[in-house]
Protein backbone atom coordinates (compact mmCIF):
# COMPACT_ATOMS: atom_id res chain seq x y z
CA UNK A 1 0.00 0.00 0.00
CA UNK A 2 2.81 2.39 0.86
CA UNK A 3 4.62 1.56 -2.41
CA UNK A 4 1.49 2.33 -4.42
CA UNK A 5 1.10 5.68 -2.72
CA UNK A 6 4.75 6.49 -3.35
CA UNK A 7 4.40 5.63 -7.04
CA UNK A 8 1.27 7.78 -7.28
CA UNK A 9 3.01 10.86 -5.88
CA UNK A 10 6.09 10.30 -8.06
CA UNK A 11 3.94 10.07 -11.21
CA UNK A 12 2.09 13.20 -10.21
CA UNK A 13 5.40 15.01 -9.69
CA UNK A 14 6.61 13.96 -13.15
CA UNK A 15 3.37 15.19 -14.70
CA UNK A 16 3.64 18.59 -12.98
CA UNK A 17 7.31 18.87 -13.97
CA UNK A 18 6.58 18.00 -17.61
CA UNK A 19 3.64 20.41 -17.72
CA UNK A 20 5.68 23.25 -16.25
CA UNK A 21 8.47 22.71 -18.79
CA UNK A 22 5.96 22.79 -21.65
CA UNK A 23 4.29 25.93 -20.31
CA UNK A 24 7.69 27.57 -19.87
CA UNK A 25 8.60 26.83 -23.50
CA UNK A 26 5.22 28.13 -24.69
CA UNK A 27 5.55 31.29 -22.61
CA UNK A 28 9.03 31.96 -24.04
CA UNK A 29 7.63 31.61 -27.58
CA UNK A 30 4.83 34.02 -26.72
CA UNK A 31 7.34 36.60 -25.54
CA UNK A 32 9.53 36.18 -28.63
CA UNK A 33 6.55 36.27 -31.04
CA UNK A 34 5.52 39.79 -30.31
CA UNK A 35 7.03 40.83 -33.66
CA UNK A 36 6.52 39.49 -37.17
CA UNK A 37 9.38 38.05 -39.15
CA UNK A 38 10.39 40.05 -42.19
CA UNK A 39 9.52 38.08 -45.36
CA UNK A 40 12.86 37.13 -46.89
CA UNK A 41 13.75 35.24 -50.03
CA UNK A 42 15.42 31.89 -49.55
CA UNK A 43 18.43 33.32 -51.39
CA UNK A 44 18.83 36.03 -48.74
CA UNK A 45 21.89 35.63 -46.51
CA UNK A 46 19.80 36.28 -43.35
CA UNK A 47 17.09 33.76 -44.26
CA UNK A 48 18.24 31.14 -41.70
CA UNK A 49 19.28 33.66 -39.05
CA UNK A 50 15.77 34.81 -38.37
CA UNK A 51 14.60 32.16 -35.90
CA UNK A 52 12.28 34.14 -33.63
CA UNK A 53 9.04 35.88 -34.47
CA UNK A 54 5.73 35.21 -36.17
CA UNK A 55 6.35 33.29 -39.38
CA UNK A 56 2.78 33.50 -40.66
CA UNK A 57 2.26 36.18 -43.30
CA UNK A 58 -0.99 37.89 -44.26
CA UNK A 59 -1.34 36.50 -47.80
CA UNK A 60 -2.23 37.95 -50.31
CA UNK A 61 -1.42 41.30 -48.70
CA UNK A 62 2.05 39.96 -47.88
CA UNK A 63 3.98 37.70 -50.25
CA UNK A 64 7.29 35.96 -49.74
CA UNK A 65 9.81 37.17 -52.37
CA UNK A 66 9.84 34.90 -55.42
CA UNK A 67 13.17 33.73 -56.90
CA UNK A 68 14.08 35.22 -60.27
CA UNK A 69 14.82 31.80 -61.76
CA UNK A 70 11.50 30.30 -60.71
CA UNK A 71 9.32 28.50 -63.24
CA UNK A 72 5.76 29.76 -63.06
CA UNK A 73 3.18 31.02 -65.56
CA UNK A 74 4.30 31.51 -69.17
CA UNK A 75 3.97 34.83 -70.97
CA UNK A 76 4.55 35.65 -74.64
CA UNK A 77 5.42 39.18 -75.75
CA UNK A 78 3.54 38.89 -79.04
CA UNK A 79 5.15 42.05 -80.52
CA UNK A 80 8.56 40.34 -80.38
CA UNK A 81 7.31 36.94 -81.56
CA UNK A 82 8.38 35.87 -85.07
CA UNK A 83 6.04 32.82 -85.00
CA UNK A 84 8.93 30.43 -85.68
CA UNK A 85 7.02 27.50 -84.08
CA UNK A 86 10.10 26.24 -82.19
CA UNK A 87 8.41 26.43 -78.79
CA UNK A 88 5.44 24.36 -79.97
CA UNK A 89 7.71 21.72 -81.49
CA UNK A 90 9.89 21.25 -78.41
CA UNK A 91 7.02 21.24 -75.88
CA UNK A 92 6.80 17.68 -74.46
CA UNK A 93 3.10 17.97 -73.53
CA UNK A 94 1.84 19.96 -76.56
CA UNK A 95 0.44 22.80 -74.49
CA UNK A 96 1.30 25.49 -77.10
CA UNK A 97 -0.96 25.92 -80.14
CA UNK A 98 0.12 28.21 -82.99
CA UNK A 99 -1.60 29.12 -86.28
CA UNK A 100 0.80 31.07 -88.55
CA UNK A 101 -0.05 33.11 -91.65
CA UNK A 102 2.83 34.00 -93.95
CA UNK A 103 3.08 37.62 -95.03
CA UNK A 104 3.94 38.64 -98.58
CA UNK A 105 6.51 41.14 -97.27
CA UNK A 106 8.23 42.20 -94.07
CA UNK A 107 5.66 43.33 -91.51
CA UNK A 108 8.00 44.84 -88.94
CA UNK A 109 10.91 44.15 -86.60
CA UNK A 110 11.26 42.89 -83.06
CA UNK A 111 12.99 44.79 -80.27
CA UNK A 112 16.29 43.05 -81.12
CA UNK A 113 16.04 43.90 -84.83
CA UNK A 114 14.80 40.54 -86.13
CA UNK A 115 12.54 40.77 -89.18
CA UNK A 116 8.92 39.66 -88.82
CA UNK A 117 7.39 37.91 -91.84
CA UNK A 118 4.68 35.75 -90.27
CA UNK A 119 1.41 36.78 -88.62
CA UNK A 120 0.20 34.98 -85.49
CA UNK A 121 -3.45 34.19 -86.10
CA UNK A 122 -3.43 32.01 -82.99
CA UNK A 123 -0.98 31.65 -80.12
CA UNK A 124 -2.51 29.82 -77.14
CA UNK A 125 -0.79 28.31 -74.11
CA UNK A 126 -2.70 25.82 -71.98
CA UNK A 127 -1.16 26.12 -68.51
CA UNK A 128 -3.37 23.26 -67.37
CA UNK A 129 -1.10 20.96 -69.43
CA UNK A 130 2.21 22.74 -68.81
CA UNK A 131 4.85 20.75 -66.91
CA UNK A 132 6.97 23.87 -66.23
CA UNK A 133 10.09 22.40 -67.84
CA UNK A 134 11.19 25.72 -69.38
CA UNK A 135 12.29 24.20 -72.70
CA UNK A 136 10.12 26.60 -74.72
CA UNK A 137 11.82 29.62 -73.18
CA UNK A 138 15.25 28.15 -73.95
CA UNK A 139 14.73 27.71 -77.71
CA UNK A 140 12.94 31.03 -78.30
CA UNK A 141 15.26 33.01 -80.64
CA UNK A 142 13.91 36.45 -79.67
CA UNK A 143 13.40 35.62 -75.97
CA UNK A 144 9.79 36.78 -76.16
CA UNK A 145 8.55 33.67 -74.32
CA UNK A 146 9.34 33.85 -70.61
CA UNK A 147 8.21 32.40 -67.30
CA UNK A 148 6.85 35.12 -65.03
CA UNK A 149 6.64 35.27 -61.24
CA UNK A 150 2.89 34.73 -61.29
CA UNK A 151 2.43 31.48 -59.35
CA UNK A 152 -1.11 31.83 -58.00
CA UNK A 153 -3.50 31.46 -60.95
CA UNK A 154 -5.89 28.91 -59.53
CA UNK A 155 -9.35 28.78 -61.12
CA UNK A 156 -12.55 26.81 -60.70
CA UNK A 157 -12.76 25.94 -64.43
CA UNK A 158 -9.69 24.31 -66.00
CA UNK A 159 -10.56 25.89 -69.36
CA UNK A 160 -9.56 29.24 -67.87
CA UNK A 161 -5.95 28.00 -67.82
CA UNK A 162 -5.83 28.46 -71.61
CA UNK A 163 -4.23 31.86 -72.26
CA UNK A 164 -4.47 33.49 -75.72
CA UNK A 165 -1.74 35.93 -76.80
CA UNK A 166 -2.65 36.54 -80.45
CA UNK A 167 -4.20 39.96 -81.09
CA UNK A 168 -5.59 39.54 -84.62
CA UNK A 169 -9.35 39.73 -85.18
CA UNK A 170 -11.30 37.32 -87.38
CA UNK A 171 -11.60 40.01 -90.05
CA UNK A 172 -7.84 40.59 -90.08
CA UNK A 173 -7.15 36.85 -90.24
CA UNK A 174 -9.43 36.33 -93.25
CA UNK A 175 -7.95 39.40 -94.96
CA UNK A 176 -4.34 38.23 -94.52
CA UNK A 177 -5.23 34.74 -95.72
CA UNK A 178 -6.86 36.19 -98.84
CA UNK A 179 -3.81 38.33 -99.61
CA UNK A 180 -1.52 35.32 -99.23
CA UNK A 181 -3.73 33.19 -101.46
CA UNK A 182 -3.77 35.82 -104.22
CA UNK A 183 0.01 36.23 -103.96
CA UNK A 184 0.56 32.49 -104.31
CA UNK A 185 -1.73 32.33 -107.33
CA UNK A 186 0.12 35.15 -109.03
CA UNK A 187 3.45 33.38 -108.42
CA UNK A 188 2.12 30.15 -109.92
CA UNK A 189 0.90 32.01 -113.02
CA UNK A 190 4.24 33.82 -113.40
CA UNK A 191 6.25 30.60 -113.10
CA UNK A 192 4.06 28.49 -115.39
CA UNK A 193 5.60 27.75 -118.89
CA UNK A 194 3.91 29.42 -121.84
CA UNK A 195 1.80 27.19 -124.13
CA UNK A 196 1.25 29.86 -126.85
CA UNK A 197 3.53 29.16 -129.87
CA UNK A 198 3.24 32.77 -130.97
CA UNK A 199 4.69 34.09 -127.66
CA UNK A 200 8.27 35.26 -128.04
CA UNK A 201 10.67 35.11 -125.13
CA UNK A 202 12.16 38.38 -123.97
CA UNK A 203 15.77 38.89 -124.91
CA UNK A 204 15.69 36.82 -128.14
CA UNK A 205 17.41 38.80 -130.87
CA UNK A 206 15.50 39.27 -134.07
CA UNK A 207 12.32 38.00 -132.49
CA UNK A 208 9.06 39.16 -133.96
CA UNK A 209 5.52 38.88 -132.80
CA UNK A 210 4.05 38.59 -136.31
CA UNK A 211 2.27 35.46 -137.41
CA UNK A 212 4.68 33.01 -139.06
CA UNK A 213 4.29 32.58 -142.83
CA UNK A 214 2.14 29.70 -143.90
CA UNK A 215 3.89 27.37 -146.36
CA UNK A 216 2.21 27.53 -149.74
CA UNK A 217 1.49 24.22 -151.40
CA UNK A 218 3.75 23.50 -154.38
CA UNK A 219 2.60 22.97 -158.01
CA UNK A 220 1.00 19.59 -158.65
CA UNK A 221 3.25 16.98 -160.13
CA UNK A 222 2.33 15.82 -163.65
CA UNK A 223 0.80 12.45 -163.88
CA UNK A 224 2.87 10.09 -166.15
CA UNK A 225 1.03 9.08 -169.26
CA UNK A 226 2.61 6.60 -171.73
CA UNK A 227 2.88 7.89 -175.32
CA UNK A 228 0.64 6.06 -177.74
CA UNK A 229 2.21 5.07 -181.14
CA UNK A 230 0.25 5.86 -184.28
CA UNK A 231 -0.98 2.83 -186.14
CA UNK A 232 1.41 1.42 -188.78
CA UNK A 233 4.49 3.03 -187.25
CA UNK A 234 7.63 0.85 -187.27
CA UNK A 235 8.73 -0.50 -183.94
CA UNK A 236 11.42 1.47 -182.18
CA UNK A 237 14.93 0.08 -182.21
Amino acid sequence: MASEQKKYWSDLGEAVKSLSQGLKLTFNHILSSRKTLKPLSIADKDYFRETEGIATIQYPHQIIPIPDNGRYRLHNEIDDCIVCDKCAKICPVNCITIEPIKAVEEIGKTSDGTSKRIYAAKFDIDMGKCCFCGLCTTVCPTECLTMTKVFDFSVTDIREHNFAFAEMTETQISEKKKILEEHQKSKIVAQAPSTNPLEVKKGDEGATTSTPAVKQPGAPKPVFKPKMKPPGAPPSA
